[in-house]
């Protein structure tokens, strides 16, 4: 085999059966050796669009994504999906195809120094200039992907590289196993501290999902009866409709989760990283509490928040072991567990009923309805922007993985990609794209590939007509002085989406939410449902960046300091 045959056998031995990508010149070895492969090709229309797709297979399956370019601006294209992929430690295999080796350096037509560009947003990266370090290559290149804290990791292969003959015996390409058995693990000074809080809380991110440990987390919150706040990556952690679930804290918490980190005297943070949309103004932030981590990167300990206790222990072995220590003998802490059952019914999030049936739609009140609707096995990619956070806080998801959301790097443009490569990975599953008129603009070429694989993903487009959180933010923190975010000028979206081929629908009634998504959902193909809202509506409460938690800003607030300073 040629170097560019071998990559699409070490794609076949790890099981992988569908990659993302986009020919050109200097890929095209590996082009041609799909002619006579097995491995499904998916041609996006954007090379971005390539590499979150990508991410978004990697996301809904758990399995490692595959994108391919070539050299100069398909490799650049790929870099945001690439970073995106990096901040929310998603496994993605990245293949590009560089100018004949003879060549770099030379300032060749499509040269870019891929190396050194992709550096800060991979786990690992290589330039290939021996075909018969493939194999090598290929191997531990799977295994930094999806071991440790999982991540991208990126090969750039010369022309002339891919299409010179492989001689080394080839790898056995048995994909990863998992971690090694792990001794027992000792969890009794856990145990210790937790038996010693009168308010502890349960605090859980995106770690959760990637170690594969829902049901031992599950397991865990249930044995303690610890009330929980979850970050934007842990909402799907509790399950559905779990009683002790306060919701997502922070910069969009609801008010009863981030009051409940200020009053708590022992926060167990489980596979989460504290970043600073969560913990707000960290002198502000969990103030009377010890703090346990338990995260396997051991970068993550004490790098915000110094911990009593750290481990970086497998989390699903240690919230088991926590559970059967604590169904033998049960915490003590009802009166704080009622408290906090309590503050959910009345500070948690609850979206308003429009009880007018001309009455606009609200962003709550859609995603609301929309959550109640969907089946719970259904997958739900959002883009960035208030429609995100409304997502967050309004819909009741079943599990981390039916939740895709560009978390670390907020990029817009990533839900209509993410929601076809979760389709790919769930054929038989509902995929919902939920985005906004700023968002859809970023990768509405994407529409054609949804065409061409008749991918039956369902479009959702919020529209306000401008770049909503920006301009809430305007409006909040720069005395309303409205600047480029007027967005009135967009396509008409049901046409557009009529022009790919693909139904479309309109609303803009409070009476006609049901109706518009049952009619979605029972649609046999894609179909795209724009959805018109308030201009003026924005996602609360909102803490002031750098501020502290506990000085969130809600609707009624926010309009009495207004009229005080009138």
């Amino acid at each position: 085999m040629n170097a560019a045959q071998h990559i699409l056998e070490t794609f076949r031995t790890h099981g992988i059966d569908t990659v993302f990508g986009y020919p050109g010149g200097c890929i095209m070895p590996l082009y041609d050796a799909l002619v006579e492969s097995d491995v499904r090709h998916v041609l996006c229309r954007h090379e971005q669009a390539c590499a979150l797709a990508a991410g978004g297979y990697a996301r809904a399956s758990g399995q490692t994504g595959v994108c391919i370019a070539t050299s100069g601006p398909g490799a650049t294209n790929l870099v945001t999906g690439v970073a995106d992929a990096h901040r929310d430690s998603i496994p993605l295999i990245v293949i590009t195809g560089q100018v004949a080796s003879g060549m770099i350096g030379t300032d060749a037509f499509q040269e870019t120094d891929v190396l050194g560009m992709a550096l800060g947003v991979v786990k690992h990266s290589y330039l290939v200039t021996n075909p018969d370090d493939i194999p090598d290559v290929m191997a531990e290149a799977f295994e930094l992907a999806q071991s440790g804290r999982p991540g991208p990791v990126w090969i750039d292969v010369p022309k002339d590289v891919l299409l010179n003959p492989v001689t080394t015996p080839t790898a056995s390409g048995d994909a990863p196993s998992g971690d090694a058995e792990q001794t027992p693990t000792d969890v009794s000074g856990i145990l210790s501290r937790l038996r010693q809080a009168e308010r502890p809380l349960l605090y859980s991110g995106g770690g959760i999902r990637l170690a594969g440990a829902e049901t031992a987390f599950r397991r865990f919150a249930s044995a303690s009866g610890l009330p929980g706040v979850v970050t934007l990556h842990g909402t799907g952690n509790p399950g559905r409709g779990c009683p002790d679930n306060l919701g997502m804290l922070g910069m969009h918490g609801s008010r009863a989760a981030n009051e409940a980190v200020e009053a708590c005297d022992l926060l167990l943070v489980a596979g989460a990283r504290l970043d600073d949309r969560a913990t707000g103004h960290l002198d502000g932030f969990a103030p009377n509490a010890g703090v346990i981590h338990l995260d396997t990167d051991r970068s993550e300990h004490h790098k915000l928040r110094t911990a009593d206790l750290a481990s970086d222990a497998p989390l699903a072995p240690t919230l088991d072991a926590l559970a059967d220590a604590l169904e033998a003998r049960p915490l003590n802490i009802e009166h704080w567990r009622q408290h906090c059952r309590d503050r959910a019914k009345t500070a948690g999030f609850r979206a308003a009923t429009n009880h007018e049936p001309l009455a606009p739609i609200t962003g709550p009140a859609f995603v609301r309805q929309l959550s109640e609707t969907l089946p719970p096995e259904a997958t739900v990619a959002c883009d960035v922007g208030q429609h995100q956070m409304w997502v967050a806080q309004y819909y009741d998801f079943d599990h981390p993985r039916r939740h895709l959301t560009s978390g670390g790097l907020g990029t817009m443009g990533f839900g209509l990609p993410a929601a076809m490569g979760a389709q790919f990975a769930r054929p038989d599953q509902p995929v919902v794209n939920v985005t906004g008129d700023g968002s859809f603009m970023m990768n509405a070429q994407e529409l054609a590939t949804i065409r061409r694989y008749r991918l039956p993903v369902k479009i959702i487009v919020m529209d306000n007509q401008c770049l909503g959180m920006v301009r809430q933010q305007q409006e909040l923190f720069y005395e309303s002085r409205e600047s480029q975010i007027d967005l009135d000028d967009n396509p008409d979206f049901a046409a557009l989406a009529r022009a790919f081929d693909i139904p479309a629908l309109h609303i803009r009634r409070a009476d006609q939410m049901r109706r518009g998504i049952e009619a979605l959902l029972a649609f046999d193909g894609p179909m795209l449902l724009h959805v018109a809202i308030d201009r003026q509506e924005n996602v609360w409460p909102i803490v002031r960046p750098g501020a502290a938690n506990r000085d969130m800003m809600d609707a009624h607030n926010h309009h009495a300091d207004k009229e005080t300073l009138a």
